[in-house]
């Protein structure tokens, strides 16, 4: 079996930590630690949405995404899978006339930063919503259960979880899993960087992430168990 640089075993996670209220200015905010990788997500609250839905009674959650200088030597485009990951378990209808846009800032990249971007902005998104419940300009929070993802991946023909970027490099096989709360999938992207891979590989690299994003899920409604704190500057 190929050993890992980290000494993990092939099924374990890097340790993840998540910072709640890591700026005091953001509806929502988290610091999310995955190992090295670590990623500030904010969730900022308007009144008002998209002009295609002006009208439809819905809201809307996007997200943003950078690598800010000197995270990484490599610059990425806008991912579209964080904003769709979080409006996947949002019901738009019970936020009328609010957009929420989630900002994930890559601070240090060292693998996974898409898909801890998602686990961190969920919180950020949830706290953002929590306190607008509280103060009364939602009547029922949105957000309907946890949203996860984490990366996996085929080296040395072993399936890993959460690879870090020395591992994601030598990769035969390159994944991203999005999963729900009751274990369904919001999003499956994987490639095959050499040899292509079976059913068999797929069905083990599923299995890992659902192991992978069940412990991140619990770390998360842990956290929201507990509502934020009301902003005093508002």
């Amino acid at each position: 079996m190929t050993e890992r640089a980290s000494g993990r075993a092939p099924d374990e996670l890097r340790p993840v930590v998540f910072i709640r209220d890591y700026t005091e200015m953001a509806d929502g905010s988290v610091l999310v630690e995955f190992g090295r990788t670590r990623v500030l997500c904010t969730a900022s609250v308007e009144t008002r949405v998209p002009p295609w839905l002006r009208g439809s009674g819905r809201g809307w959650v996007t997200a943003e995404y950078s690598m800010l200088p000197g995270s990484s030597p490599e610059r990425v485009d806008r991912q579209r899978l964080i904003g769709r990951s979080l409006r996947a378990v949002t019901d738009l209808r019970l936020m009328p006339d609010v957009q929420i846009t989630v900002d994930c800032d890559v601070l240090q990249a060292d693998g996974g930063t898409r898909t801890a971007s998602i686990c961190g902005g969920w919180i950020a998104l949830h706290d953002a919503c929590s306190r607008l419940v509280a103060a009364g300009t939602l009547s029922k929070h949105p957000v309907l259960q946890a949203a996860a993802a984490i990366s996996v991946g085929v080296i040395d023909g072993t399936p890993m979880l959460d690879l870090e970027y020395s591992e994601d490099v030598r990769a035969e096989v390159d994944m991203n899993v999005v999963m729900t709360a009751d274990g369904r999938f919001v999003e499956v992207q994987g490639t095959a960087e050499g040899m292509a891979f079976t059913r068999g590989d797929l069905d083990a690299l599923l299995v890992l992430a659902e192991l992978g994003t069940t412990e991140i899920i619990a770390a998360q409604q842990e956290m929201v168990a507990e509502p934020p704190p009301l902003r005093t500057h508002r």
